[in-house]
């Protein structure tokens, strides 16, 4: 029998028939499916088809940190991170501005406005109890069918997580598979049915893998990614959006989370975090020697690397993130541009905030020695990037005044960019959209370590207080970003190490999917997404430089924005399907 791996996309050959097989092509939970149309012939009796089944199964794991999900952003033009890529009007606009709502799924707006986390979610676990409804008669070896049954379970758990973070508890259908005639029960679990069901799926799965997956298995699930995703499940139960809801009363209140809060669940989450960590399978990428933080930049280019938990795999020779976020002079589409607030948020290079007075930060030269996470993060006026041809490195111009001649080049603020910045996080410095010879090899990281030490480092200040092991956790990761000192402040209280943690994950994870979800597990989101957002003007006369912050866009929010709407389209099909509340 032929032996099939895994390896970047070359796993997705005919995966896309075969998934279409598997689950209706629009449309959410309720929606006709055909999954009783697939023989045993035409996919199940074939090991090769099967496991480019599965491999499909794989290729929507990165759909909610898409930095395009919204067609002119992602989560992060959600939220107080960047601006949209375009002035239309896109989900990620109605989130910035507060007009969110649960929509009609129609031809012109497939999303409903909300939906595509619904569709996506339950059409891939439907695609997994399909397979392991047939996996017992595939003619593959046990070790085959035991390993390829974890990797299922483990993404089942996976799309069961992304639908509870976007909406709350949801309909937890089990192994069952529906077809168009069957009465589908679609009442939503409870919030710890659904917390439950994901931990017991995950350690199930985790007891047949591997701890990390290395060679040509690189991609695929493994122990750690198990692991990890109890890790982050239990640290959101924790956090106080859900620990003691006041979301909602009564049974609507414990499907949007626990009507009770119990402080025992941040021992939970650092347990949980903990075990990851002593795994010994996976540590930070750290390279201060060939510059500053350099391991911090580094990191994203490597396709195969020991921080990576769970990865979406990507083609080789890629140019997915520069075609979106580099400049216009170097063809990228511009993305989320980030906002002033976030580079505000970096520190300084000895690792004091920039509203310190000891920091020794200076107004008139913003971006001199700051935490090098900024450059490798933000590209701003004068960063040096490679060229358009790729035949060398030179400054983009984004000041307002002249370029070659011509007033406000193509990169300037206001023609190029509304804030001023571009995004730099995970571009690969070679790289460009505009050369087949200059791409990368990268793949997505979806959980990576610096997320596990600072979920350790959070819950377990949130149960023990800043415990020697917490500053560990903290410190690592801002040695590994080159701060010198690096250390934090001793004797901080635990309210003053919360706010570090939560510092430190709004920059070592920006643009990685993480803003969005924690100011709202934070309940800190009716400040964060209430604010005027701000760019930066940069003029230059001569010699002389001047930096003006300027107003970009004003964020609302309401407290219905904690939770996403179920798809109105959905709810419509069965009042058992109850919406969220203020919706």
């Amino acid at each position: 029998m032929k032996k099939i791996y895994f390896q970047g996309f070359t796993f997705f050959l005919i995966a896309t028939l075969l998934f279409f097989m598997a689950s209706c092509k629009k449309g959410g939970f309720l929606a006709p499916t055909t999954t009783t149309n697939l023989t045993q012939s035409s996919v199940f009796a074939d090991s090769a088809n099967t496991v480019a089944f599965l491999a499909n199964i794989y290729t929507s794991i990165g759909f909610s940190t898409n930095a395009t999900r919204f067609g002119n952003g992602g989560l992060d033009a959600a939220s107080d991170e960047g601006e949209v890529g375009n002035t239309n009007i896109s989900v990620a606009t109605d989130w910035a501005t507060g007009t969110i709502n649960a929509g009609i799924v129609s031809p012109d707006n497939p999303s409903g406005g909300s939906g595509d986390a619904f569709s996506t979610g339950y059409n891939n676990i439907r695609a997994v109890n399909q397979l392991l409804k047939n996996l017992p008669n595939v003619p593959v070896k046990p070790v085959t069918k035991t390993q390829m049954k974890a990797e299922a379970r483990f993404l089942r758990a996976w799309y069961y997580f992304t639908l509870v973070e976007h909406y709350g508890g949801v309909p937890l259908i089990g192994d069952t598979l529906y077809t168009y005639t069957d009465h589908i029960p679609v009442a939503r679990s409870t919030f710890s049915d659904c917390v439950n069901y994901i931990v017991s799926e995950c350690n199930a799965a985790a007891s047949s893998l591997p701890n990390a997956q290395t060679g040509l298995n690189y991609g695929r699930a493994s122990k750690g990614s198990c692991l990890a995703l109890i890790s982050r499940v239990l640290l959101y139960a924790a956090s106080p959006l859900y620990n003691g809801t006041t979301l909602a009363s009564g049974s609507l209140g414990a499907i949007v989370g626990y009507p009770s809060a119990d402080q025992n669940r941040w021992k939970l989450a650092e347990d949980a975090a903990a075990a990851v960590i002593t795994l010994g399978s996976y540590n930070l990428n750290i390279d201060n020697t060939t510059a500053p933080g350099y391991g911090f930049q580094s990191l994203f280019p490597l396709r195969p690397n020991n921080e990576y938990i769970f990865q979406l795999m990507r083609p080789n020779g890629n140019d997915d993130l520069e075609a979106v976020w580099d400049p216009p002079s170097r063809s990228g589409s511009g993305g989320a541009y980030p906002y002033q607030e976030l580079v505000d948020a970096f520190p300084m290079s000895n690792g004091k905030a920039i509203t310190d007075p000891a920091s020794n930060y200076d107004p008139a030269n913003p971006y001199a020695n700051r935490d090098p996470r900024l450059n490798y993060t933000v590209n701003h006026d004068q960063s040096i990037l490679a060229n358009r041809l790729a035949t060398g490195f030179s400054p983009i111009n984004v000041y307002l005044g002249t370029f070659n001649g011509v007033a406000s080049g193509s990169d300037a603020v206001y023609t190029g960019t509304p804030t001023g910045y571009y995004t730099n996080k995970m571009l690969d410095p070679n790289a460009l959209s505009t050369d087949l010879t200059h791409r990368t090899n990268r793949c997505l990281p979806l959980i990576r370590y610096a997320e596990i030490l600072l979920n350790y480092a959070e819950a377990a200040n949130e149960y023990e207080g800043p415990t020697a092991q917490v500053y560990s956790a903290v410190e690592a990761i801002r040695m590994r970003a080159g701060l010198n000192p690096y250390q934090l402040p001793t004797g901080l209280t635990q309210a003053q190490m919360r706010l570090a943690i939560q510092n430190e994950r709004r920059i070592e994870l920006a643009f990685e999917g993480h803003r969005f979800w924690d100011v709202r597990r934070w309940l800190l989101a009716d400040t964060a997404e209430n604010e005027q957002m701000t760019g930066m003007e940069v003029d230059r006369n001569g010699t002389a430089v001047t930096y003006k912050r300027f107003n970009v866009r004003k964020h609302n929010f309401r407290k219905a924005m904690y939770l996403w709407p179920l798809p109105q389209g959905e709810v419509a099909k069965s009042p058992q399907l109850v919406q969220n509340p203020g919706y």
